[in-house]
C-alpha cells in the first residue's frame, strides 16, 4: 500500500509543485474519509491541487462552480414530473459522484451551503421525502477565499465542523515558481494527468486507517489539547467531540501513509492546527486568523506523553 500512496503524491505533485506539506494533508483528509477545506487567495492553486487529487483516483469527479444565484436543486438535484408514467422522477444533481470540487464555496448564500450539510455527515440526500445514497468513496474538496475578499459569505459553523481539516496553500518557493511556467508552455499538465489508484483501493486503504493502534497516552493526549481550547480564555466555543474524534483519526490516517501501524505523538501534533483551528470560535469574533496561534499555543502547552 505505501508504495500506491507515493505513487499518488508524486502524481499530485507533478502539476501542483512546491507545496508537500499540503499534499500530505489532503491525503489524511482522503484516506480518513473527511473532507477537506482549502482556503487562500486566488491564483496560488487551490483548484489545482483539488483537481490534480481527483484526476488521481480513477472514480466519477463532478466539480460545481458557486455562485450567488446558485440553489439547493443545483447541487443535490429535483424530482422531474414524468406524464408517460405519472409519477416523479428523480434526477441527480452533481453531489451524485466520488470526489466533489465545491470551488469557491463561500460565494453562496449560506442556505445554499447548508445543502451539502446532510451530504457531508451522513453521505446522503433527501428529496421530497426520499433519500438517496452517495457512492462510495465520497470526497468534497471545497476551496474558498479568505473573507474579507469582496462577495463572499462566512460559512455557518455547523458546516465548518464537517470539514476534516482546512489547508492553506500559501505561495510556492521561487524556485518551484519558475518549474510552474516551465511545466506550462506547451499544455495544462493536468491534462495528461493519469489515475493511479482506484476507488476500490482507496475504501480498503480507509478501513486500513481505522486499525492503525493508538496508544491510550496519545488518546489522552489528543483530549488535553480540545479541552484546553473548551477553557482558553480567548475562544468563546472550543472544538467539538467531532473535533476530538477527528484529531484521533486523523493521526491514524498520517501514520497509515508514513508507513506505520501505530501513531506517534508527532501525528497529532502536526495535524492539531489544520483540524481544530476551524472548529473553535473566538470572543472576537471577526479575529479567525488567530485561531491557528491559539491552537499552535496550545499545542506547545500540552505536555508530550513519553
Amino acid at each position: 500500500m505505501s508504495g500506491k500512496i507515493e505513487e499518488l503524491a508524486r502524481n499530485i505533485e507533478s502539476v501542483f509543485v512546491g507545496k508537500p506539506e499540503a499534499v500530505r494533508h489532503t491525503l489524511v483528509g482522503l484516506f480518513a474519509n473527511g473532507h477537506i477545506l482549502i482556503e487562500d487567495v486566488p491564483g496560488v492553486g487551490k483548484t489545482t491541487l483539488a483537481r490534480a487529487l481527483a484526476r488521481s483516483i480513477d472514480c466519477s469527479f463532478r466539480r460545481i462552480q458557486f455562485t450567488p444565484d446558485l440553489l439547493p436543486s443545483d447541487i443535490i438535484g429535483v424530482s422531474i414530473y414524468n406524464a408517460s408514467t405519472c409519477e416523479f422522477v428523480f434526477k441527480p444533481g452533481p453531489i451524485f459522484a466520488n470526489v466533489v470540487l465545491a470551488d469557491e464555496i463561500n460565494r453562496t448564500t449560506p442556505r445554499t451551503q447548508s445543502s451539502l450539510l446532510e451530504a457531508m455527515s451522513d453521505s446522503q440526500a433527501s428529496v421530497d421525502g426520499s433519500t438517496h445514497r452517495l457512492p462510495r468513496p465520497f470526497l468534497v474538496l471545497a476551496t474558498q477565499n479568505p473573507y474579507e475578499y469582496e462577495g463572499t459569505y462566512p460559512l455557518p459553523e455547523s458546516q465548518l465542523d464537517r470539514f476534516f481539516l482546512k489547508i492553506r496553500v500559501g505561495y510556492p518557493p521561487a524556485d518551484d515558481e519558475k518549474r510552474l511556467l516551465d511545466s506550462r508552455t506547451a499544455l495544462d499538465p493536468l491534462e495528461s494527468l493519469k489515475p493511479v489508484i482506484t476507488a476500490d483501493e482507496v475504501i480498503t486503504m480507509q478501513a486500513a486507517v481505522r486499525q492503525v493502534k493508538v496508544e491510550e497516552s496519545l488518546v489522552d493526549y489528543a483530549m488535553e489539547m480540545v479541552q484546553r481550547t473548551r477553557s482558553h480564555e480567548e475562544l468563546a466555543v472550543g472544538a467539538s467531540p467531532r473535533g476530538f474524534l477527528t484529531l484521533v483519526r486523523g493521526a491514524q490516517a498520517l501514520a497509515f501513509i508514513s508507513g506505520r501501524d501505530y501513531c506517534l505523538p508527532d501525528d497529532v501534533k502536526s495535524l492539531a492546527v489544520p483540524i481544530l483551528a476551524h472548529r473553535v470560535i473566538g470572543k472576537r469574533r471577526y479575529e479567525a486568523a488567530n485561531h491557528a496561534q491559539i491552537i499552535e499555543d496550545i499545542v506547545n502547552a500540552v505536555p508530550v506523553p513519553v
